[in-house]
């Protein structure tokens, strides 16, 4: 370690619409380390490391690299510091080459001005090859699968000689023997004096391959320490704190009859031997963190994924289910949780948003009753407390909010009895985030089966009967939605184990 460190963030404070979200937060990272930053969901580290991008300002506090003070006043500046971004959404372009991904900003040039695509290709190829990846530069990015796009990112930051590299949340979408190259390719690059900033959620990763660590939680600063003065199960309740009593807006009922079950079902590399049921009026719910396989697996269900073993049983009968059409026509409905890409049509109106789903409910003589779907839309407006004026708008003119509750009530008029909701509040504010929870407790009490992913533990002690913890693609604890807290669901979620595995 220096005496100097490579980056200092003193004292940064970041509101957005009069909202702190980070509060006199400092953070130092010695040239050649490898810093750990942590903490919940919401605890302010993707905008710490906004604004150390570039991406945003701070309201105060100073930045300074190698202890000369500087403005991250955007991205391409904060490249010049040798400070390289890898997102957890990948900012990669589907339509062009992997070449030229690699050198979108800063092509290389013959001397008569063109583009020198074999040199391009000859860098990819040769960057791409120190992390074990043999790709054809020319291929599209749309074709590859998200792991490679991840390898691509870091690769490419390899390539613009980054002197630190924040990784956020780099394992995602990685296979184990990838996860090992990566670390492999970490711990050389800290040798040879490249610092990363290394946002995870699994603890056992940051265990194996940090030296330090920093805590954020609730936008402060808790700690910053060598790796080696704690262990699991202190980060974990530092990242927590101490648990604060919220009211469980579920509360025990009778059960119906078994809507869904489950046996061993496996898909390699995404989940293996998953097992559980859902019965009518009950809510079920799965929590983790990034890459834990619970989209992956309630994907393969719905039928967006093909290749998996195991029994799908629907109201007892034995179900493959290889298409969403099928899903459909067993009863299921699936809200995903990237509302834009795969929930809503943004160029359609909110009506016919409502209505894509079963449109035969509106069909006579092949065309669409508009008197009708607009009367139908205005009970689901009224019943779901919908904010729109003009149902006739595009849906992209709505908030969040409001396109979820437009998604729910699509999967209403379809008659689903099984009702999968994949993070139903991501961003969301708290105002719509409680209309949307009493919604789906009132779909319970009316039979219907629910079951619901969030990455928010406290919203599945809220609204959940049962929880299913999941890590690395298996079910590592189950409990009852009131014999748990955050703190053991957490535990659970990062893979730090205890004897005794809580699978009830």
């Amino acid at each position: 370690m220096t005496s100097q460190p490579f980056v200092a963030m003193n004292q940064i404070d970041k509101s957005f619409n009069g909202v702190p979200v980070l509060k006199k937060v400092t953070l130092e990272v010695e040239k050649g380390e490898i810093h750990a930053l942590l903490g919940e969901n919401g605890a302010g580290k993707s905008t710490l490391m906004n604004i150390l991008g570039g991406v945003h300002q701070p309201d105060s506090g100073q930045i300074f690299i190698e202890g000369k003070q500087v403005t991250m006043a955007n991205p391409h500046i904060s490249q010049t510091h040798g400070i390289s971004f890898i997102h957890q959404e990948l900012n990669m372009v589907g339509d062009l080459k992997v070449y030229e991904n690699m050198f979108l900003g800063s092509e290389i040039r013959n001397k008569a001005g063109f583009l020198n695509v074999e040199e391009m290709c000859r860098q990819t190829r040769e960057i791409l090859a120190e992390l074990g990846v043999f790709l054809n530069p020319k291929e599209y990015v749309r074709n590859l699968a998200t792991s490679y796009k991840q390898l691509i990112e870091i690769s490419k930051a390899l390539l613009h000689k980054s002197q630190l590299i924040i990784m956020d949340e780099p394992t995602t979408s990685l296979a184990e023997h990838e996860v090992g190259r990566l670390f492999e390719l970490m711990r050389n690059l800290k040798k040879s004096g490249v610092s990363i900033i290394y946002i995870s959620h699994k603890l056992k990763e940051i265990q194996a391959v940090c030296d330090r660590y920093t805590v954020l939680r609730d936008g402060q600063l808790v700690k910053t320490d060598n790796m080696q003065s704690g262990n699991l199960e202190e980060i974990t309740k530092l990242m927590v704190g101490k648990a604060i009593s919220q009211e469980r807006f579920v509360h025990e009922h009778e059960f119906g009859e078994m809507a869904l079950e489950v046996e061993r079902l496996s898909s390699p590399g995404l989940f293996q031997d998953i097992d559980f049921t859902v019965r009518k009026g009950q809510i079920v719910g799965f929590t983790g963190l990034a890459g834990d396989g619970r989209t992956e697996l309630f994907e393969s269900l719905f039928g967006y994924r093909k290749k998996y073993t195991g029994t799908i049983k629907v109201k007892g009968k034995v179900m493959k289910i290889t298409h969403p059409r099928t899903a459909l026509q067993a009863g299921m409905g699936y809200v995903p949780k990237d509302r834009k890409e795969n929930a809503i049509i943004k160029d359609l109106s909110v009506v016919h948003n409502m209505s894509l789903s079963s449109m035969g409910n509106f069909e006579r003589w092949g065309f669409i009753q508009d008197k009708r779907e607009l009367e139908k839309f205005s009970s689901y407006k009224k019943a779901l407390n919908i904010k729109v004026a003009n149902p006739r708008i595009t849906i992209d003119k709505l908030s969040g909010g409001n396109q979820q509750k437009v998604i729910i009530a699509k999967w209403l008029e379809a008659d689903t009895d099984i009702l999968i909701f994949d993070n139903p509040t991501q961003g969301i504010d708290v105002g719509a985030k409680q209309e949307i929870y009493q919604e789906i407790l009132e779909l319970a009490k009316l039979g219907k089966a629910i079951i619901i992913l969030s990455s928010e533990a406290p919203e599945v002690l809220r609204i959940c009967h049962v929880i299913n913890v999941m890590y690395h693609g298996e079910i590592t604890a189950r409990f009852m939605g009131d014999e748990t807290n955050e703190e053991e669901i957490m535990h659970y979620a990062t893979g730090a184990k205890r004897e005794g595995e809580h699978i009830g």
